[in-house]
């Protein structure tokens, strides 16, 4: 199974780390309409969170056709909204009814030292779709009073169980929703509602090693919408996602407006692709997932196109299991004209890689790239979004059939002109540094992003008979396929070839890249932790065992110094081309790993370069971030579509809004797009 194929943001200026429908058709929630010129990009700030908004550029340029195509997709992605928060947890459900009873009661005094504190809960549980940290996966612990929460959710006449009470204050209980710690079972360890409570890891490595095999030509993608659970008979059984079985409700009301999207397809091949998608949900079948993927990747002529299903698995620990998520896309061909020529020479890029030959893939087909606009967002894919997708998962329909990747354009640019105090001058080693990084990181971002997506994902092959990475590198499949993809194009952001495609000026913007690489991962991202934590979050860690593999390996030459000043550490790349051919040699050692399943090598990689922190610099980190005055993780409130109608209820427009209260557009998806109840 592939694995999570997001692209976190990590610019030089900023550090990003992604249910009821109304008679009218609206979604409107107190939105203001503004002007490019007075656009408020950011609308809130709390704990270590900003809230942005983006625009949606084009937007009344579309047809109305398309429009229509764009609203009912994300009609159908809010619709299953619920689905995401009780896969994070549990109880999740249960305890955002009970914030949003309080938010919207007026008994309740939301002014004092404790309601203040419990806005910023709340906000956080918003945030991160329920009570566990959306990164670093720790539950977020309430500082309000636990008396003045009673009487909050008395006066708000909510009502929650003593078990889930001691949920929220508990910090024992439930403490991780995803562990990664490889010297505990990690299923049980782990909050995520993914399994049965009493189920084990073993128990759910012997019960998937029964399905398919290795020699399968087409494997199914087994787990990936389902839960797992023991029976009534004691054995372990899947509590399967569709709308007759598990989460039905939700995904009857996805349905109803995939239906409706069907109308209104911009050609047979996308009909082809909802109406397998309708029936994937109303069966649960697998290899209708699979028949829907394949007609989904050949859809390459569509200018409204969307991300919908349950498909990341980095919120299983291991690697199985989809999170619910779905995002509205709208065709740039301008922007996408402008980087296909990556797209066009895939295959170059594959030959000329430092793989063994053995891993190189003889015939790279199918790729398709874009920069989108995003229309709309939901699930796992907000607040806290990609700024770039690759799909399907399975390797097989990416080397039989191809794959998608999009780069989201008007998230990036919502970040480059939100972003805040710069974190150049408290990281930067020098000032041609960060000169360096002023004029070309924007563009080395969005090179660094197309190459990762669409190179990276896209590149090497498994040896005959090995297993995908979910079942031989287990736990750490993730993070080695985040950094293999990551060093794909660490290696080629330095190779003349780019200069020759006209995608870059000169190796400048490559030297930028790697300055900005090796201070993040080293440094920069370092901010994000808490005092005494290790690393956990997949990209975190790929981006730390990555930087300090190559400074270890290049010690002896000096590729990379390591600089003392007035108590701060920086980094200072001594030699760009000796470190390429670091990143080079490291891209071969974890395509090998991949390619021979080397769980003992990859697990090496990882927990000795990627976990640990010094505590010396982490303080030190700590109190220089003091400086930096923007948070260290951005999300997204989501623009607004309304359905315009005629006196005969026929669409004539849909128009798009973007809100600036991010706790009343929670709110209001509570009300219009809540279909599960609160156990399930």
């Amino acid at each position: 199974m592939r694995q999570l194929l997001k692209t976190l943001l990590f610019s030089p200026l900023f550090i990003a780390c992604g249910d009821h429908a109304t008679d009218d058709h609206s979604t409107a929630a107190d939105t203001t309409a503004v002007a490019d010129t007075t656009f408020n990009w950011e609308v809130d700030q709390f704990a270590d969170v900003r809230v942005l908004r983006y625009q949606v550029p084009g937007w009344e340029q579309l047809s109305l056709q398309q429009k229509q195509l764009a609203y009912y997709l994300n009609m159908a992605g809010l619709s299953g909204r619920d689905m995401m928060w009780d896969q994070n947890y549990r109880h999740n459900l249960k305890i955002r009814r009970a914030l949003e009873a309080i938010l919207k009661s007026d008994k309740v005094d939301r002014t004092s030292a404790d309601g203040e504190k419990f806005m910023v809960y709340a906000k956080q549980v918003f945030f991160s779709n329920g009570i566990h940290h959306h990164c670093s996966m720790d539950k977020h612990l309430p500082e309000f009073g636990r008396a003045w929460f009673e009487e909050a959710l008395k006066s708000s006449g909510a009502t929650l169980a003593p078990e889930v009470m001691e949920v929220i204050f508990d910090p024992a209980i439930d403490a991780k929703k995803v562990s990664l710690e490889s010297s505990k079972d990690l299923v049980l360890a782990s909050a995520v509602n993914f399994y049965g409570e009493d189920v084990n890891e073993k128990e759910v490595e012997q019960f998937y090693a029964k399905m398919g095999s290795i020699d399968d030509a087409e494997p199914l993608s087994y787990g990936i919408n389902s839960k797992l659970v023991r029976g009534q008979d004691g054995k372990l059984m899947e509590k399967v996602y569709k709308v007759d079985g598990m989460y039905g409700a939700a995904l009857a009301e996805c349905v109803k407006w995939l239906e409706k999207a069907i109308t209104v397809a911009e050609n047979p091949q996308q009909r082809e692709a909802l109406e397998l998608l309708v029936k994937y949900y109303r069966t649960g079948d697998l290899k209708t997932w699979d028949d829907f993927n394949v007609a989904w990747v050949k859809d390459t002529k569509s200018s409204v196109d969307y991300i919908h299903g349950f498909v990341e698995v980095y919120n299983d620990p291991l690697g199985k299991r989809g999170s619910y998520e779905c995002i509205v896309e709208v065709n740039d061909p301008e922007a996408s004209k402008a980087m296909s020529k990556i797209m066009e020479n895939a295959q170059w890029f594959e030959d000329n890689s430092p793989l063994l030959p053995e891993h190189k893939k003889e015939n790279v087909v199918g790729i398709t790239y874009s920069f989108i606009n995003t229309a709309g967002e939901s699930g796992d894919a907000a607040p806290s979004t990609p700024i770039g997708v690759n799909l399907p998962n399975a390797d097989w329909i990416r080397a039989t059939h191809g794959s998608k990747s999009v780069s989201l354009g008007n998230i990036s640019d919502a970040y480059d002109k939100s972003s805040g105090a710069s974190s150049l001058e408290v990281f930067c080693n020098d000032a041609e540094e960060i000169a360096l990084a002023k004029e070309h990181g924007t563009l080395a971002g969005k090179l660094h992003t197309a190459l990762h997506e669409v190179v990276g994902h896209a590149s090497g092959k498994l040896e005959k008979g090995i297993a995908g990475p979910d079942v031989t590198l287990k736990n750490y499949a993730s993070t080695l396929e985040e950094g293999r993809a990551d060093l794909v194009a660490l290696y080629f952001m330095m190779d003349p070839k780019l200069i020759e495609l006209g995608v870059m000026p000169s190796l400048e913007v490559g030297k930028s890249e790697y300055d900005s690489y090796i201070r993040n991962g080293l440094l920069a991202q370092l901010r994000r932790l808490k005092p005494g934590k290790d690393v956990e979050e997949a990209h975190m860690r790929n981006r730390m065992w990555v930087s300090a593999w190559v400074v270890e390996k290049g010690m002896k030459e000096n590729v990379i110094a390591k600089v003392e000043r007035n108590g701060d550490t920086y980094y200072d790349i001594q030699d760009y081309d000796k470190l390429r051919v670091l990143f080079g040699d490291l891209l071969r050692e974890v395509q090998r790993i991949k390619s021979q399943g080397d769980l003992a090598a990859g697990k090496a990689l990882v927990e000795n370069y990627g976990v640990k922190v010094d505590p010396v610099l982490h303080a030190q980190i700590l109190k220089r971030a003091e400086k930096i005055k923007t948070a260290p993780y951005s999300g997204f409130v989501q623009p607004e579509m309304t359905a315009v109608t005629d006196a005969s209820g026929n669409i004539t427009d849909v128009t798009m809004a973007y809100p600036t209260d991010f706790i009343k557009q929670m709110l209001m998806y509570g009300e219009k797009f809540s279909f599960l109840p609160d156990e399930n």
